[in-house]
């Protein structure tokens, strides 16, 4: 009898530590949401220009390591972002942070960028199967043409 007692009681141990678990978890997660408000910056960057900036510089980030015309690689292209915007990075780190604490705003920016990039992507594909495609029709009319030559210009030597 002193045996059951113990396997309830180690049972009732376990579910315990559980529970416990499952609530410094619950604590230490509402802990952690911030409920700090943070004051608007004076220059504030806009959201839909938020959105083209974001948007821009992810395109930038991603094209650091491929080369460019000048076949250069490792190009900060950020600069070059905040110029088109006119801007400079404090102003941009003030203004994202902001976004940051107000979470449902930037969700949606997040998601209007990411919807752009899609479409960007999509647009991009487009054009290279476009690209593509005409290459595979040129080389076909090149065949052609080549098959309309008569057969004795074909095999003329041009090396003598």
């Amino acid at each position: 009898m002193a045996t059951v007692l113990k396997a309830k009681d180690y049972c009732l141990i376990e579910q315990m530590k559980k529970f416990s678990y499952l609530f410094f978890l619950s604590v230490f997660l509402m802990a952690c949401t911030s409920n700090t408000i943070i004051k608007k910056p004076d220059n504030l960057i806009p959201k839909n220009q938020m959105e083209d900036l974001i948007t821009d510089m992810l395109i930038a980030a991603g094209a650091e390591n491929i080369k460019n015309i000048d076949l250069e690689r490792n190009v900060n292209y950020f600069p070059l972002v905040f110029e088109k915007y006119g801007i400079d990075s404090t102003r941009f780190k003030e203004s994202n942070y902001y976004y940051t604490s107000q979470i449902d705003d930037y969700e949606k920016i997040l998601k209007k960028v990411n919807e752009r990039l899609k479409a960007l992507k999509e647009k991009l594909d487009n054009e290279i199967k476009l690209q593509d495609s005409l290459k595979i029709d040129s080389i076909k009319n090149i065949r052609e043409n080549f098959k309309k030559i008569p057969e004795k210009l074909r095999k003329i030597d041009t090396i003598k």
